[in-house]
């Protein structure tokens, strides 16, 4: 007797190429979590080009700054977990030259894209400042070269930037802490809605399992992560995936649900997103 087998549903899934990433994908990129009836095929991407990209609605699930989702809030929900939280630290503004927080504010800042939520954090801690958007990888490089008097830096460039000889200026995930007594929310992952409430609800469940298991396979899941190490040797990889997944990424937490929250109102009021925010979650 010859039974039907159920059609495998499809899911794309889009992120940065960054260890952090990729140790929270690696169940799923490896088949190490499977779901019955879907199939995740990934693409791997700048964030800043994601961002663009959710708002035409490239991917099934796609990883965005926070920044980005009052623009894609009509398609897509935020998952509850896969979140990039800083508790106390978050991106940077580095120079050649150690400047005090007030003088930075009066350079020319090189950023790694107006849609991250580094900018939007830049914005509100000296609105108006003038910046120059340069990529993420090439800011450090550059302002060694003399291009930038100082540069906003993410990844990887928190960890290795004193290597350069810079100085760290203004750490903006300590800043907003002591603004709002909240961790720093920076990047998360969106679903599609129109995928459905179960299969939205399954995706997100297969998701905390592929993280959960990079959490209890550590060692085999920073091997995977390591080819995504930008400069970065095993300890400081595992120093940098520890920074952004952990208990967080597995669930916010009300503090950290706050957070995002407080962020985009934030930035609404402040005339930096045009679009009310409303955020929902998975």
């Amino acid at each position: 007797m010859s039974t039907v087998s159920s059609p495998v549903r499809e899911i794309t899934v889009a992120h940065s190429p960054d260890s952090d990433d990729a140790f929270m994908f690696y169940g799923l990129a490896t088949n190490k979590v499977r779901v019955p009836g879907l199939k995740f095929s990934h693409t791997l991407c700048d964030i800043e080009t994601l961002n663009r990209q959710a708002q035409e609605g490239v991917y099934d699930v796609t990883a965005i700054s926070f920044h980005a989702f009052p623009y894609i809030q009509e398609n897509y929900s935020l998952m509850s977990c896969g979140g990039s939280v800083g508790d106390g630290y978050g991106p940077m503004l580095v120079s050649t030259r150690p400047f005090t927080p007030d003088e930075i504010k009066n350079k020319r800042i090189a950023v790694p894209g107006k849609l991250t939520t580094a900018y939007l954090a830049l914005e509100l801690f000296a609105p108006g400042i003038e910046v120059e958007v340069v990529p993420f990888d090439q800011i450090i490089p550059q302002i060694l070269e003399g291009k930038h008097e100082a540069g906003l830096i993410i990844h990887e460039g928190q960890l290795t930037y004193d290597k350069s000889g810079l100085h760290r200026v203004v750490d903006l995930g300590k800043w907003w802490q002591k603004v709002t007594g909240l961790p720093l929310p920076l990047g998360g992952n969106a679903i599609r809605r129109s995928l459905g409430k179960e299969t939205m609800t399954n995706v997100t469940q297969a998701i905390r399992e592929s993280i959960q298991y990079a959490i209890d396979h550590r060692e085999e899941a920073l091997a995977y992560a390591m080819q995504f190490a930008r400069d970065l040797d095993t300890q400081l990889a595992d120093k940098f995936v520890g920074m952004y997944v952990n208990e967080r990424t597995l669930d916010y937490g009300d503090d950290g649900r706050e957070a995002v929250r407080r962020l985009l109102d934030m930035g609404h009021k402040a005339g930096i997103i045009p679009k009310k925010p409303h955020v929902e979650w998975v």
